[in-house]
């Protein structure tokens, strides 16, 4: 389970809220980022370009040198399937995965239920289930596409509420929503914050954005962050800048 939020006032380091994203297009290029960032950092996210060009393996071999791994791939199928796309990534060792909270609730709960017995049939670690409520990249123009006329907070807290229904251990979503999704729910369920950007930086193909500090303070259980820190030479110094 994730760490306690610090009670003494002191601020979390990265090394206890950050994930970096290997948004790179082969394996060589995310393993130096994570020889670069290894032990500056709490995980580091494997999403779909690197998953597709690597494959299971390269997910294996991040366990194997000791990092933990958000498998990022948003599960989102039938509940059959979605639940064994799910054990086959708890049998990778994975430290948290994510489903689309929108596959809904017989499939996120299936899906935990079939993770929660193999792990205890095989032993293994039951990684964090996680479910995205809304893309970071998306706004309300999106919802409507799609037939909700709400807000995006009032679309996010449906969907965490679902997906904490489900028994899922949290959600990703903006920042912006974290406050409200701890309110609702309450301050064990993790909230993992994408669109992290520095004080001043570009935004990207970002909408609901914020910094790493405002996204803790905020509520944020963890940040992730990826071009902003993998995108630059010297990618220690631009994690000191992003987290100061």
């Amino acid at each position: 389970m994730p760490p306690t939020l610090p009670s003494t006032g002191q601020q979390p380091s990265a090394r206890e809220r950050l994930i970096v994203a290997l948004d790179t297009p082969n394996g060589g290029e995310a393993l130096d980022i994570v020889s670069e960032l290894s032990g500056e950092v709490f995980a580091f996210k494997v999403g779909l370009q690197l998953f597709t060009a690597e494959g299971p393996a390269f997910v294996s071999e991040l366990v194997g040198r000791g990092e933990k791994v958000f498998l990022d791939l948003k599960f989102h199928d039938i509940p059959n399937t979605t639940a064994m796309a799910a054990v086959s990534a708890a049998r990778l060792g994975v430290w948290m995965m994510n489903f689309h909270a929108s596959a809904g609730r017989e499939a996120l709960e299936t899906a935990r239920l079939a993770v929660e017995n193999v792990c205890s049939k095989e032993g293994l670690g039951r990684p964090l289930l996680i479910g995205v409520t809304l893309l970071t990249s998306s706004g309300e123009e999106h919802l409507k596409e799609l037939g909700f006329d709400g807000t995006a907070e009032e679309y996010v807290l449906r969907m965490a509420k679902l997906a904490a229904s489900a028994g899922l251990d949290g959600v990703v979503a903006s920042a912006r929503e974290a406050a409200a999704i701890r309110s609702a729910i309450g301050v064990e369920f993790v909230t993992v914050t994408p669109g992290i950007r520095p004080k001043g930086g570009t935004i990207d193909d970002q909408k609901r954005v914020m910094t790493f500090r405002d996204a803790l303070d905020s509520g944020a259980t963890y940040a992730v962050v990826g071009r902003p820190i993998t995108a630059e030479r010297d990618r220690r110094a631009a994690l000191a800048a992003l987290t100061a």
